[in-house]
Protein backbone atom coordinates (compact mmCIF):
# COMPACT_ATOMS: atom_id res chain seq x y z
CA UNK A 1 0.00 0.00 0.00
CA UNK A 2 1.29 3.53 -1.11
CA UNK A 3 0.90 6.63 1.03
CA UNK A 4 -2.34 7.66 -1.62
CA UNK A 5 -3.64 4.46 -1.20
CA UNK A 6 -3.00 4.68 3.01
CA UNK A 7 -4.39 8.03 2.91
CA UNK A 8 -7.94 7.43 1.31
CA UNK A 9 -8.15 4.26 3.87
CA UNK A 10 -7.83 7.09 6.62
CA UNK A 11 -9.80 9.70 5.44
CA UNK A 12 -12.62 7.15 4.72
CA UNK A 13 -12.92 6.00 8.52
CA UNK A 14 -14.23 7.98 11.17
CA UNK A 15 -13.26 6.74 14.63
CA UNK A 16 -9.81 6.64 14.66
CA UNK A 17 -7.25 6.06 18.14
CA UNK A 18 -4.00 6.68 18.76
CA UNK A 19 -2.00 4.73 21.42
CA UNK A 20 2.08 4.83 22.62
CA UNK A 21 3.88 2.84 25.44
CA UNK A 22 4.15 2.54 29.22
CA UNK A 23 6.17 5.04 30.99
CA UNK A 24 5.13 7.47 28.16
CA UNK A 25 8.03 9.72 27.42
CA UNK A 26 8.99 13.54 25.88
CA UNK A 27 8.91 11.09 22.36
CA UNK A 28 5.92 9.07 22.51
CA UNK A 29 3.82 11.98 24.06
CA UNK A 30 4.78 14.25 21.12
CA UNK A 31 4.28 12.09 18.62
CA UNK A 32 0.85 10.94 19.65
CA UNK A 33 -0.40 14.59 20.42
CA UNK A 34 1.21 16.30 17.18
CA UNK A 35 0.06 13.24 14.97
CA UNK A 36 -4.03 13.59 17.02
CA UNK A 37 -3.41 17.36 16.49
CA UNK A 38 -2.53 17.31 12.62
CA UNK A 39 -5.53 14.50 11.83
CA UNK A 40 -7.94 16.33 13.90
CA UNK A 41 -6.82 19.39 11.46
CA UNK A 42 -7.96 17.39 8.52
CA UNK A 43 -10.98 16.87 9.62
CA UNK A 44 -10.76 13.28 11.57
CA UNK A 45 -12.08 12.21 14.91
CA UNK A 46 -8.89 11.41 17.19
CA UNK A 47 -8.91 10.24 20.06
CA UNK A 48 -4.89 9.33 22.41
CA UNK A 49 -4.63 6.97 24.74
CA UNK A 50 -1.85 5.66 26.79
CA UNK A 51 -1.54 2.92 29.75
CA UNK A 52 -0.47 5.44 32.19
CA UNK A 53 0.63 9.43 33.04
CA UNK A 54 3.33 11.01 31.66
CA UNK A 55 5.71 13.14 33.90
CA UNK A 56 4.86 16.22 35.76
CA UNK A 57 7.83 18.02 32.79
CA UNK A 58 6.13 17.15 29.98
CA UNK A 59 1.83 17.93 30.98
CA UNK A 60 2.05 21.43 29.44
CA UNK A 61 2.13 20.21 25.98
CA UNK A 62 -1.11 21.52 24.08
CA UNK A 63 -4.07 18.93 24.63
CA UNK A 64 -2.46 16.85 27.09
CA UNK A 65 -5.47 16.98 29.31
CA UNK A 66 -7.75 15.13 26.36
CA UNK A 67 -5.49 12.42 26.59
CA UNK A 68 -7.64 9.44 27.88
CA UNK A 69 -5.27 7.40 30.64
CA UNK A 70 -6.21 3.57 30.31
CA UNK A 71 -4.56 2.91 34.49
CA UNK A 72 -7.17 5.37 35.67
CA UNK A 73 -10.51 5.37 33.09
CA UNK A 74 -10.23 1.47 31.67
CA UNK A 75 -13.47 1.30 30.44
CA UNK A 76 -13.89 4.67 28.34
CA UNK A 77 -10.27 3.62 26.75
CA UNK A 78 -11.56 -0.15 26.09
CA UNK A 79 -14.79 1.30 24.34
CA UNK A 80 -12.98 3.61 22.43
CA UNK A 81 -9.85 1.39 21.40
CA UNK A 82 -12.94 -1.70 20.42
CA UNK A 83 -14.87 1.33 18.69
CA UNK A 84 -11.82 2.40 16.65
CA UNK A 85 -11.84 1.82 12.76
CA UNK A 86 -7.94 3.09 12.47
CA UNK A 87 -5.48 2.19 15.64
CA UNK A 88 -2.19 4.44 15.43
CA UNK A 89 0.74 2.94 17.39
CA UNK A 90 3.20 4.97 18.20
CA UNK A 91 6.86 4.63 19.55
CA UNK A 92 6.70 1.36 20.18
CA UNK A 93 7.20 -2.18 17.85
CA UNK A 94 5.59 -5.17 20.15
CA UNK A 95 2.26 -5.01 21.57
CA UNK A 96 2.93 -5.82 25.00
CA UNK A 97 5.06 -2.32 25.57
CA UNK A 98 1.51 -1.47 26.16
CA UNK A 99 0.28 -3.43 28.60
CA UNK A 100 -3.19 -4.86 28.84
CA UNK A 101 -4.08 -2.79 25.85
CA UNK A 102 -1.89 -4.69 23.30
CA UNK A 103 -4.94 -7.75 23.78
CA UNK A 104 -7.60 -5.25 22.79
CA UNK A 105 -5.46 -4.55 19.76
CA UNK A 106 -4.60 -7.60 18.61
CA UNK A 107 -8.48 -8.41 18.61
CA UNK A 108 -9.43 -5.80 16.71
CA UNK A 109 -10.44 -5.56 13.25
CA UNK A 110 -9.38 -1.94 12.66
CA UNK A 111 -6.70 -1.07 10.54
CA UNK A 112 -3.34 -0.68 12.37
CA UNK A 113 -0.23 1.73 11.60
CA UNK A 114 2.49 1.45 13.13
CA UNK A 115 5.11 4.80 12.99
CA UNK A 116 8.22 3.11 15.49
CA UNK A 117 12.26 3.99 15.32
CA UNK A 118 13.04 0.81 17.72
CA UNK A 119 15.03 -2.27 16.33
CA UNK A 120 13.04 -5.33 15.49
CA UNK A 121 9.10 -3.90 15.41
CA UNK A 122 6.67 -7.09 15.42
CA UNK A 123 4.08 -7.46 12.45
CA UNK A 124 0.67 -6.92 13.87
CA UNK A 125 0.19 -3.19 11.34
CA UNK A 126 -1.50 -3.54 8.00
CA UNK A 127 0.65 -0.41 7.44
CA UNK A 128 4.18 0.03 8.48
CA UNK A 129 6.45 3.56 9.05
CA UNK A 130 9.93 1.83 10.99
CA UNK A 131 13.04 3.53 10.53
CA UNK A 132 15.75 2.63 13.15
CA UNK A 133 18.08 5.11 11.86
CA UNK A 134 15.55 7.77 13.02
CA UNK A 135 16.03 9.91 15.44
CA UNK A 136 12.68 9.25 16.97
CA UNK A 137 9.35 8.52 16.61
CA UNK A 138 8.25 12.21 16.40
CA UNK A 139 10.71 12.77 13.15
CA UNK A 140 8.65 10.05 11.39
CA UNK A 141 5.51 11.71 12.20
CA UNK A 142 6.67 14.81 10.04
CA UNK A 143 7.81 12.74 7.61
CA UNK A 144 4.35 11.25 7.88
CA UNK A 145 2.74 14.26 7.27
CA UNK A 146 5.02 14.94 4.62
CA UNK A 147 3.47 11.75 2.56
CA UNK A 148 0.30 12.60 3.44
CA UNK A 149 0.76 16.07 1.97
CA UNK A 150 -0.17 17.29 5.23
CA UNK A 151 2.50 19.09 6.72
CA UNK A 152 0.50 22.83 5.93
CA UNK A 153 -2.19 21.01 9.13
CA UNK A 154 0.76 21.11 11.05
CA UNK A 155 -0.46 24.19 13.96
CA UNK A 156 2.22 25.59 16.56
CA UNK A 157 0.83 23.39 18.92
CA UNK A 158 1.59 19.94 16.96
CA UNK A 159 4.91 21.86 16.10
CA UNK A 160 5.48 22.22 19.52
CA UNK A 161 5.02 18.78 20.38
CA UNK A 162 6.72 16.57 17.54
CA UNK A 163 9.66 19.22 18.72
CA UNK A 164 9.23 17.58 21.92
CA UNK A 165 10.11 14.21 20.85
CA UNK A 166 13.17 15.82 18.67
CA UNK A 167 14.86 16.98 21.78
CA UNK A 168 14.15 14.77 24.42
CA UNK A 169 15.34 11.37 21.87
CA UNK A 170 18.15 12.94 20.52
CA UNK A 171 19.24 14.85 23.84
CA UNK A 172 19.26 17.92 22.38
CA UNK A 173 20.69 16.54 18.98
CA UNK A 174 23.43 15.12 20.62
CA UNK A 175 23.20 11.99 19.95
CA UNK A 176 24.59 9.86 16.82
CA UNK A 177 20.64 9.26 15.27
CA UNK A 178 20.56 13.17 14.67
CA UNK A 179 21.03 13.62 11.29
CA UNK A 180 20.80 16.54 8.94
CA UNK A 181 16.77 15.72 7.91
CA UNK A 182 16.13 15.90 12.24
CA UNK A 183 18.01 19.22 11.80
CA UNK A 184 15.69 20.00 9.07
CA UNK A 185 12.47 19.01 10.58
CA UNK A 186 13.38 20.99 13.91
CA UNK A 187 13.97 23.76 11.40
CA UNK A 188 10.81 23.45 9.63
CA UNK A 189 8.92 23.35 12.97
CA UNK A 190 10.28 26.20 14.23
CA UNK A 191 8.88 27.66 11.31
CA UNK A 192 5.95 26.37 12.16
CA UNK A 193 5.32 27.95 15.65
CA UNK A 194 7.02 25.93 18.41
CA UNK A 195 9.38 27.90 20.31
CA UNK A 196 12.39 26.21 21.01
CA UNK A 197 13.99 28.16 23.93
CA UNK A 198 10.35 27.66 25.76
CA UNK A 199 9.46 24.17 25.14
CA UNK A 200 13.62 23.69 26.43
CA UNK A 201 13.12 25.64 29.42
CA UNK A 202 9.89 23.71 30.29
CA UNK A 203 11.65 20.25 29.53
CA UNK A 204 15.18 20.83 31.22
CA UNK A 205 14.79 23.46 33.45
CA UNK A 206 12.17 23.26 35.33
CA UNK A 207 13.21 20.30 38.28
CA UNK A 208 10.97 19.83 40.95
CA UNK A 209 12.58 19.96 44.61
CA UNK A 210 12.85 16.36 44.58
CA UNK A 211 14.53 15.97 40.90
CA UNK A 212 17.41 17.99 42.42
CA UNK A 213 17.75 15.59 45.48
CA UNK A 214 17.21 12.27 43.58
CA UNK A 215 19.70 13.58 40.80
CA UNK A 216 22.05 14.43 43.83
CA UNK A 217 22.05 11.05 45.32
CA UNK A 218 22.20 9.71 42.38
CA UNK A 219 25.55 11.66 41.29
CA UNK A 220 26.86 11.21 44.92
CA UNK A 221 26.52 6.96 45.12
CA UNK A 222 27.99 6.44 41.46
CA UNK A 223 29.94 3.73 40.84
CA UNK A 224 32.50 3.07 38.44
CA UNK A 225 33.71 0.33 37.02
CA UNK A 226 37.58 -0.10 35.32
CA UNK A 227 36.89 3.68 34.41
CA UNK A 228 34.79 2.87 31.29
CA UNK A 229 31.43 1.89 32.98
CA UNK A 230 29.14 4.08 35.17
CA UNK A 231 26.08 2.85 36.96
CA UNK A 232 23.44 4.79 39.39
CA UNK A 233 20.78 2.68 41.35
CA UNK A 234 17.52 3.74 43.40
CA UNK A 235 15.92 1.00 45.92
CA UNK A 236 12.10 1.80 46.67
CA UNK A 237 13.48 2.57 50.30
CA UNK A 238 15.63 5.34 48.76
CA UNK A 239 13.03 6.72 46.38
CA UNK A 240 9.97 7.15 49.30
CA UNK A 241 13.27 8.83 51.71
CA UNK A 242 13.75 11.45 48.86
CA UNK A 243 9.95 11.57 48.02
CA UNK A 244 10.71 10.78 44.41
CA UNK A 245 7.59 11.09 42.32
CA UNK A 246 6.99 10.33 38.59
CA UNK A 247 9.68 11.74 35.93
CA UNK A 248 12.64 12.21 38.37
CA UNK A 249 14.83 10.09 37.70
CA UNK A 250 14.42 10.51 33.62
CA UNK A 251 17.99 11.28 32.07
CA UNK A 252 20.03 10.78 35.11
CA UNK A 253 21.21 7.31 33.32
CA UNK A 254 23.04 10.22 30.96
CA UNK A 255 25.22 11.60 32.93
CA UNK A 256 27.45 8.69 33.67
CA UNK A 257 28.84 8.94 29.98
CA UNK A 258 29.58 13.00 30.53
CA UNK A 259 33.11 11.59 32.35
CA UNK A 260 35.28 11.03 29.15
CA UNK A 261 36.63 7.92 30.08
CA UNK A 262 33.38 6.07 30.43
CA UNK A 263 31.78 4.02 27.45
CA UNK A 264 28.71 2.61 29.35
CA UNK A 265 26.27 4.25 31.71
CA UNK A 266 23.43 2.04 33.32
CA UNK A 267 20.38 2.95 35.99
CA UNK A 268 18.80 0.60 38.13
CA UNK A 269 15.81 1.54 39.60
CA UNK A 270 13.51 -0.38 41.72
CA UNK A 271 9.90 -0.42 41.21
CA UNK A 272 6.75 -2.71 42.85
CA UNK A 273 9.04 -6.00 42.95
CA UNK A 274 11.18 -5.47 39.67
CA UNK A 275 13.98 -3.65 38.82
CA UNK A 276 13.76 -1.11 35.61
CA UNK A 277 17.07 -0.76 33.96
CA UNK A 278 18.24 2.03 31.66
CA UNK A 279 21.39 1.63 29.51
CA UNK A 280 23.01 4.91 27.49
CA UNK A 281 26.39 4.26 25.38
CA UNK A 282 28.99 5.51 23.58
CA UNK A 283 30.08 4.79 19.88
CA UNK A 284 30.19 1.43 19.06
CA UNK A 285 29.13 0.07 22.54
CA UNK A 286 25.73 -2.12 21.75
CA UNK A 287 23.47 -2.13 25.09
CA UNK A 288 20.82 -2.56 22.48
CA UNK A 289 21.94 -5.93 22.36
CA UNK A 290 23.48 -6.27 25.82
CA UNK A 291 20.28 -5.71 27.18
CA UNK A 292 18.78 -8.55 25.01
CA UNK A 293 21.34 -10.98 26.15
CA UNK A 294 20.95 -10.46 29.87
CA UNK A 295 18.39 -8.34 30.77
CA UNK A 296 15.00 -8.99 28.77
CA UNK A 297 15.19 -5.70 26.61
CA UNK A 298 15.93 -3.68 23.78
CA UNK A 299 16.05 -0.85 22.01
CA UNK A 300 18.57 0.95 19.93
CA UNK A 301 22.09 0.46 19.84
CA UNK A 302 23.39 3.32 21.86
CA UNK A 303 19.88 3.80 24.20
CA UNK A 304 18.22 0.55 25.66
CA UNK A 305 16.10 -0.61 28.51
CA UNK A 306 15.59 -4.05 30.46
CA UNK A 307 13.95 -5.50 33.45
CA UNK A 308 15.12 -7.85 36.29
CA UNK A 309 13.19 -9.97 38.60
CA UNK A 310 15.73 -10.54 40.87
CA UNK A 311 16.73 -8.30 43.98
CA UNK A 312 18.17 -4.81 43.23
CA UNK A 313 21.87 -5.97 44.81
CA UNK A 314 21.41 -9.15 42.69
CA UNK A 315 20.81 -7.76 39.87
CA UNK A 316 23.85 -4.79 40.13
CA UNK A 317 26.32 -7.95 40.87
CA UNK A 318 24.89 -10.00 37.37
CA UNK A 319 25.43 -6.44 35.70
CA UNK A 320 28.63 -6.07 36.95
CA UNK A 321 29.77 -9.55 36.05
CA UNK A 322 27.96 -9.47 32.67
CA UNK A 323 29.34 -6.16 31.42
CA UNK A 324 32.47 -7.30 32.36
CA UNK A 325 32.12 -9.97 29.69
CA UNK A 326 30.43 -8.26 26.96
CA UNK A 327 32.32 -5.36 27.02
Amino acid sequence: MDYSELKKEILSKKNIVILTHKNPDGDAIGSSVGLSLVLNEIGLNTKVIVPNEAPAFLRWINSYDAILNFETHQAAATEQIQNADVIFCLDFNALHRIGEMGDLVAQSSAFKVLIDHHLQPEDFADFTLSKTSASSTCELVYEFTEALEATNSITKAAAEAIYTGLITDTGSFKFPSTSAYTHRVAGELINKGANNGKIHQLIYDSNSISRIKVLGYCLNNMEIIEDKVAFFSLSTNTQQDLGTVKGDTEGIVNYGLSISTVMVSAFFREEAGMIKISFRSKGDHDVNLFARTYFDGGGHKNAAGGCSTSSLEETIAKFKNCVQDFF
